[in-house]
């Protein structure tokens, strides 16, 4: 390890472990990290992957519930001690639940034991109930964490009030992807961007559009995500008369999403809880007004009629009346695409990169990092 050390030292270029999943599936943490590696390397910063959600070997096991674990945790042990030799630092994307003990927990450690830094990158909506219900277990193993990293306001307070010091590094949108397409008069389609899962809250979102549409019969609804809930809410679409009308199109990845933005003349965000929704990001890029719920850390990411209509969790009224309000006065849903695009231009690499690698660099106690192309 020693000899692994010197080497990389000598070679003075910065390798930076960045530990979580990958598409696919796609989805929020997935996506971040498969963009922060591309775009880490592009600025000259050596970066070595290992997979929290690498395919199971062989792949029968992943009809094993129970056991399958076992099997992709035992190879995920060994690439991160393997990986530990060979780069400058962790950087462990984390969040809620068995992931974190799962996954996270077991970087940070092997982290320490290899003697290199470790950054938590810590994200997701329900970090507050999940620190009070095993803070006990949780708390040890954050200290063991050179620096923790959120990438909003509402989780640095949360975590602020367990005691654990953490620094803000936004998540990253990518302008050249998402940005915004032709308008189209008279087009009422509408879009909600979140997994089916009993969290997102998709009901509402759905009664919300079936009051919308007794006013505009030619609207639209697409759903793009995946979960459980996918029979059950095409049941509750057949009942309330809307099957014709919502479209269920699974999980896209980041240029299905993008292109979808561009035919999409309003975002509904049911969710019941939250941290700051790569979607909601996309559709400022993309220019799209939304209509979203005040849960968790969303009001640290948009603002109530500036860039976007806020309304309270479970609401299909408030969100139907909020909708209706921006049909009906084009003028503030313009201010909002524009305020929108403003606020989104806040979150490109090019301003995130600067606060990251100043993080990387305190966590190995130099003033700056040898990268190439800076």
């Amino acid at each position: 390890m020693g000899q692994e050390r010197t080497s990389r030292t000598q070679q003075e270029r910065l390798t930076i472990g960045l530990v979580g999943p990958l598409p696919q599936p796609a989805g929020g943490m997935a996506n971040q990290t498969e963009q922060l590696a591309r775009l880490l390397d592009a600025s000259g910063v050596g970066v070595e992957v290992v997979r929290t959600n690498a395919p199971y070997r062989p792949g029968v096991v992943a009809h094993l519930r129970g056991v399958r674990a076992l099997f992709r945790l035992a190879p995920y042990l060994l690439a991160l001690w393997r990986a530990a030799g060979r780069v400058d630092l962790f950087h462990v994307m984390a969040n809620s639940g068995w992931a974190w003990h799962l996954f996270a927990t077991p970087a940070i450690w092997v982290a320490r034991l290899r003697g290199i830094p470790v950054i938590v990158n810590y994200r997701g909506g329900e970090a507050g109930r999940f620190l009070e219900r095993q803070h006990r277990w949780i708390r040890p193993t954050l200290r063991r964490a050179t620096a923790v990293v959120v990438p909003s306001g509402f989780l640095r307070e949360v975590f602020a009030r367990w005691d654990v010091p953490t620094e803000t590094v936004p998540n990253i949108i990518d302008l050249a992807r998402f940005a915004p397409g032709p308008s189209q008069a008279g087009r009422l389609h509408f879009l909600v961007a979140r997994n089916l899962e009993d969290i997102y809250d998709i009901p509402t979102a759905i009664h919300a559009f079936a009051q919308i549409r007794r006013l505009h019969a030619h609207a639209r609804l697409t759903v793009a995500g995946s979960g459980p809930r996918r029979a059950d809410l095409e049941a509750l679409c057949a009942s309330l008369g809307l099957h014709d009308a919502v479209t269920f199109a699974g999980r896209l990845d980041n240029q299905q999403m993008a292109q979808l933005y561009r035919v999409t003349d309003f975002v509904l965000n049911p969710t019941t809880a939250d941290n700051m929704p790569i979607s909601l990001l996309e559709a400022m890029a993309s220019e799209t007004p939304i209509v979203t719920t005040d849960a968790g850390g969303i009001p640290f990411l948009v603002e109530h009629e500036r860039t976007a209509l806020l309304v309270p969790v479970g609401d299909a009224r408030a969100m139907s009346a909020a909708a209706l309000r921006l049909i009906d006065d084009p003028a503030l849903a313009a201010r909002l695409r524009a305020a929108g695009q403003r606020t989104a231009a806040g979150y490109t690499w090019a301003r995130v990169r600067p606060r990251l690698l100043d993080v990387y660099a305190r966590a190995l106690g130099r003033t700056e990092l040898a990268i190439p192309s800076l």
